[in-house]
C-alpha cells in the first residue's frame, strides 16, 4: 500500500536520553512505515545547544512560527552537575521555557486513560485537564542571593523617566535572598483567551485558581483579567453550551479536585500548574501516561511529553541492560501534531492514521501487554510486562491487524 502522502512539514525537535532513543523506535516502527513523514529537523540535545549557544532553539520556535505545528522530544535543563557531566558552557534556560517565551501560549496536559488503570482518587471518573499559564512568573525571574546587611527595593521606570520605589526587605548581617519576577497584560490576557477557547472547544467547565487573597495585585491581576474577558466575549458562548466558568482560591481549588468527578478544565499559573500537573498524571497512574500541547492565541501547536528524559533509564541503556520506558506519551505527542497537521492542511488521512494509532497503543495495555511502570498499576488479568521495543512491536502489530498494511 502507498504511503499516507503528507506535503506540509512540521517542526521536528530531538531531545536528549532515553527519550532520544524512544524517538527514533517510534520513528522507524510506527510512523516511516505508513508515512511520507515530511518534517524540519531541529537537534535540541543538550550537546547541540551548547555548541550552537541555544540559538537552535530559537531557530526551531521561528520553524513552528513558520509551519503552524511542532513536536518535540524530551530534553535536559542543566543544573550544576549536568555542566560537570557534559562539559556545558553555561547552565542554558530550559528550551521549553524559550520555546513557551517565543510562542506565547498556554500548555494544557491531559490524561491518558486505559481500562485497568484506576486513578487513586477513585471518585475521578473523567480526565482533568491542567492548563498551565506558560509564561513568566517564577520562570523568567531575577534571583540574587544577598550577602551581609543590606536593603531590596523594586524600582519601576516609566518611559517618561519616572519612577516607584517598593522596599521589598531588610536584611540583617547573615544576608539572605531575594527575587523579582513579572508577567505582562499581554500573556495573561492570552492565557485567558486559550483557556476560554479551549473549554468551548471541548465543552468541558473551566476553573481558573489563584491566591488574591494573599498576592493583592499580582495575582489579583490574573482574577481580574479572568473575569473582564469572559463576561466581555464569553459568557453568552459558555452559557449557550451549557458549561460553566468560575475562579476560587488555589487551595479551595485542590480540595475541590479531589472531591470531585473529573472531567473539566483547570487553569493555573505558571508555578502551580508545574506541580499540579505532575500530581494530577500521577493520580492518574504514570507520568508517561500524560499528553502535553501548547497552543498560542495565533493558532500554533506544539505538542511534546510531560516528563523528562529518563536519565536511570538511559545509562542501564548505555550498559546494554534492557529498559522499560513507557513510550505513550511521546507517542502521543507525535500522533498529536500529526492530527494537527492533518487538521490544519485537510489531510484526513493523516488524522485517520494518528486516531488508528493512538487507539492501537490503548488496546495493547488493555490486551495486557504493557511496561513495567504500568505492570505494577493494572488491575486486570494475564498481563505482561514487556520492554520498550516490544511494547512497541505490540503496537505496530495491532495496527497491521487492523488496517490490513503490512510493512
Amino acid at each position: 500500500m502507498t504511503k499516507i502522502s503528507m506535503p506540509t512539514p512540521l517542526v521536528e525537535m530531538d531531545g536528549d536520553e532515553m527519550t532520544r532513543i524512544i524517538w527514533k523506535m517510534i520513528k522507524d516502527y510506527l510512523l516511516e512505515p505508513y508515512i511520507e513523514l515530511n518534517t524540519e529537523y531541529y537537534d535540541l540535545s543538550l550537546v547541540e545547544r551548547d555548541a550552537t549557544d541555544d540559538n537552535v532553539t530559537v531557530q526551531a520556535a521561528e520553524a513552528i512560527k513558520k509551519y503552524g505545528v511542532g513536536v518535540k522530544c524530551a530534553t535536559i535543563t542543566p543544573n550544576a552537575q549536568r555542566v560537570d557531566e557534559y562539559d556545558l558552557k553555561k547552565m542554558w534556560k530550559s528550551p521549553n521555557g524559550t520555546l513557551r517565551e517565543i510562542l506565547d501560549g498556554t500548555v494544557f496536559r491531559k490524561p491518558i486513560l486505559v481500562k485497568g488503570i484506576f486513578p487513586s482518587v477513585r471518585t475521578w471518573e473523567a480526565p482533568i485537564t491542567i492548563a498551565r499559564h506558560a509564561f513568566g512568573d517564577l520562570y523568567n525571574a531575577q534571583e540574587c542571593v544577598v550577602e551581609g546587611e543590606g536593603s531590596a527595593e523594586l524600582v519601576i521606570t516609566r518611559k517618561d523617566g519616572s519612577t516607584e520605589k517598593r522596599l521589598i526587605a531588610q536584611f540583617d548581617e547573615r544576608g539572605g535572598v531575594v527575587r523579582g519576577m513579572f508577567n505582562t497584560t499581554k500573556s495573561i490576557e492570552s492565557f485567558a483567551a486559550s483557556c476560554f477557547n479551549y473549554a468551548l472547544d471541548t465543552k468541558q467547565d473551566l476553573w481558573f485558581a489563584s491566591k488574591d487573597t494573599i498576592s493583592k495585585l499580582y495575582h489579583h491581576r490574573f482574577k481580574d483579567i479572568f473575569e473582564e474577558i469572559y463576561i466581555e466575549k464569553y459568557r453568552k458562548r459558555f452559557e449557550k453550551e451549557g458549561i460553566e466558568y468560575f475562579y476560587t482560591l488555589i487551595d479551595d481549588a485542590v480540595a475541590r479536585v479531589i472531591r470531585s468527578r473529573g472531567g473539566f478544565i483547570w487553569a493555573c499559573m505558571n508555578y502551580d500548574g508545574d506541580v499540579m500537573s505532575d500530581m494530577v498524571a500521577t493520580a492518574y497512574g504514570s507520568l508517561a501516561m500524560m499528553t502535553s500541547v501548547l497552543v498560542s492565541p495565533d493558532g500554533l501547536f506544539e505538542y511534546e511529553a510531560a516528563h523528562g528524559t529518563v536519565t536511570r533509564h538511559y545509562y542501564r541503556h548505555l550498559e546494554g541492560e534492557e529498559t522499560s520506558t513507557n513510550c505513550m506519551a511521546t507517542l502521543f505527542a507525535w500522533t498529536g501534531a500529526l492530527a494537527k497537521r492533518g487538521e490544519i492542511d485537510g489531510n484526513t488521512e493523516l488524522i485517520e492514521f494518528a486516531q488508528r494509532m493512538e487507539a492501537c497503543a490503548i488496546k495493547a495495555i488493555e490486551q495486557g501487554i504493557m511496561t513495567n511502570d504500568l505492570y505494577v498499576l493494572s488491575e486486570i488479568e494475564n498481563k505482561q510486562a514487556v520492554n520498550t521495543e516490544e511494547f512497541i512491536k505490540q503496537i505496530k502489530k495491532a495496527y497491521e491487524k487492523m488496517t490490513g498494511e503490512v510493512k
